[in-house]
């Protein structure tokens, strides 16, 4: 893997308990987090992250999949993808 980063976005209508969800997450995969945004608009809730891992054998699939299940706990979208991925995604 060239980078141990990824992006996180959350997307849902707000409630109390979706950061403590994904942080509580993350915390568990030992991933960090590099930046973040947080908005509300009405009641709606949006979350990006750049977080970041050390671990050289990192299992991104089984993070994905624990964070798409606490997403839908809470009702929210939860996307993962590696930076790379998301820049070649995003590309002009």
């Amino acid at each position: 893997m060239s980078s141990s980063r990824f992006i996180i976005t959350v997307i849902g209508i707000d409630k109390v308990g979706i950061v403590a969800g994904i942080t509580q997450i993350m915390a568990q995969y030992n991933v960090n987090i590099v930046d973040i945004s947080q908005t509300i608009m009405d009641d709606l809730f949006t979350m990006i992250m750049l977080a970041q891992v050390k671990e050289e054998n990192f299992d991104l699939a089984a993070f994905q999949q624990a964070m798409f299940g606490k997403g839908s706990e809470l009702g929210v979208e939860v996307k993962v993808q590696h930076e790379d991925v998301f820049h070649f995604m995003h590309r002009i």
